[in-house]
């Protein structure tokens, strides 16, 4: 439906921290010429708890316009039920592919509360539905019971997975194939998408694929034509990227962005309150792309 590599697109700003729609459209399509088969707009890698209802928006119409022939998913989640409606009906209005709801992060509603909100969400679109599971981001877990039950509601499509637990992912899978329900999982976590991969999932919404999307890709591409050995060497090509990103002094989307920005391709700084760019972490990237012979 969308592809298997997919980014979760960090989202440029210019140097007074406004919102750089050029710049924008610019890193949407270097995405999709480096190994990208479409992109994930407006989420939690692009800082979308900083944005504004109307730039989140502004931001999704510019990409989707810019890539009318890729996949687009729109991030439209909230912790707020009636804010993330809102996004949901507004993106939908700009035809983007699929929309992408993030478990509401520091409620920790129950698991009632839970299916309460996703229905409500769902119900605002036709458009295809995933939703985005990562606990350690929004302290509550979606149980396996009830991402059963929300496969079963017409647009819920799949899910992407940041949980940290294949053996869990497998048990998903399986279960919802028992009950003969279409499901796609996408890696939420570059360093699993390889494991989640051997237990049936489709690919990854990435953060290193802003950079070696073009590896990650072959290595996808590799492990579904059963080269497993080819995948496991392009996936420890990929482990200094993996760590870089997701490093304790810098989160996401901090690395990321001076990843782009020493590449050539200006995505500004993040707005607070992540940051500042710790000492290092230029050096740091600038070894990364070495070992991936960008330098």
């Amino acid at each position: 439906m969308f592809g298997a590599t997919l980014t979760a697109m960090v989202t440029p700003f210019t140097e007074d921290l406004s919102l750089d729609l050029d710049g924008a459209k610019k890193l949407a399509r270097y995405l999709v010429n480096n190994g990208n088969d479409g992109v994930v707009v407006a989420g939690t890698t692009g800082e979308s708890a900083t944005l504004s209802h109307d730039e989140q928006i502004a931001l999704i119409a510019a990409v989707r316009e810019e890539l009318p022939d890729h996949p687009v998913i729109a991030g439209v989640g909230s912790n707020n039920t009636v804010a993330a409606i809102e996004l949901t009906e507004r993106a939908t209005e700009l035809g983007v592919d699929g929309l992408l709801h993030v478990t509401p992060y520091y409620n920790r509603p129950s698991q009632e509360g839970l299916r309460n909100h996703f229905t409500m969400v769902c119900e605002a679109s036709h458009l295809p539905v995933i939703l985005y599971d990562i606990p350690i981001r929004t302290g509550r877990k979606i149980s396996t019971e009830l991402l059963l039950d929300l496969l079963a509601l017409p647009n819920v499509v799949g899910v992407k997975d940041a949980a940290g637990d294949p053996a869990e992912t497998a048990d998903l899978i399986r279960r919802a194939e028992l009950a003969g329900l279409d499901i796609v999982v996408y890696s939420g976590d570059d360093s699993v998408t390889l494991p989640l991969l051997a237990v049936g999932g489709t690919g990854v919404i990435g953060v290193a694929t802003h950079w070696c999307g073009a590896e990650m890709a072959e290595m996808i591409a590799a492990y579904q034509k059963g080269d497993v050995q080819l995948a496991r060497q392009l996936n420890a090509r990929m482990i200094p990227s993996y760590q870089f990103e997701t490093g304790d002094v810098a989160p996401n989307p901090v690395p990321s962005k001076v990843m782009l920005n020493l590449m050539g391709v200006p995505v500004g700084e993040c707005r607070p309150p992540m940051g500042p760019v710790p000492d290092g972490l230029q050096t740091a990237a600038r070894d990364v792309l070495s070992g991936l012979d960008r330098l």
